[in-house]
Parts: structure tokens; C-alpha cells; sequence
């Protein structure tokens, strides 16, 4: 399975991928919008969009991604590494 993180905090980008990692998924993490984030997200099975740090311009794009290639979301207002867990135990189990 393959997830996008959008938003969260740079000094846990590295436990994002481990945690995921840990559940079978690939994960890119963008802690920061990135130009051509569009293009970056690619079509991944699930997005998790951390929406207490992630800017308004970075969900559009996510949102807009997801609506046009049929992509699950996840909101979380947490972006912490237990928040994370619960998604993956929910969406890979």
C-alpha cells in the first residue's frame, strides 16, 4: 500500500516513514509545499492530510489530486506518531 502524508512536522518526517514502514506501506512525507507537489503526489492508495500544520494551499492541491484520481483521504488535526498508527491500523488491517 502506498500513502502520502501532507503536512506534519519536519523533525518527524523520518518516524513517518518508519511507522509506515512498519505497516507494509511506501510513504512520501511533504512537510512543506513543494512547486510541483501536483506532480509529486502521484496516485497513491490513501492520502493523510495532518491539517493543524499543513497551509490551505498544500490541502487544495491534495484535494484536488484526490478528487481527480479517486483517492481515499484521511484528515487528522493531529499530526503526532500515534495519531498516525491509528490511521495505518485502520486502513491496512
Amino acid at each position: 500500500m502506498s500513502v502520502v502524508i501532507i503536512g506534519g512536522n519536519e523533525r518527524m518526517e523520518s518516524q513517518y516513514k518508519q511507522i509506515c514502514k512498519q505497516h507494509a506501506c511506501r510513504a512520501k512525507v511533504f512537510t512543506k509545499m513543494a512547486s510541483n507537489l501536483r506532480d509529486q503526489i502521484g496516485c497513491p492508495d490513501l492520502i493523510i492530510l495532518f491539517t493543524s500544520t499543513v497551509s490551505h494551499k498544500m490541502v487544495h492541491c491534495a484535494v484536488t489530486e484526490a478528487n481527480r484520481n479517486q483517492i481515499q483521504i484521511e484528515r487528522c488535526h493531529s499530526s503526532s506518531a500515534n495519531a498516525l498508527k491509528t490511521i495505518l491500523k485502520a486502513h491496512c488491517a
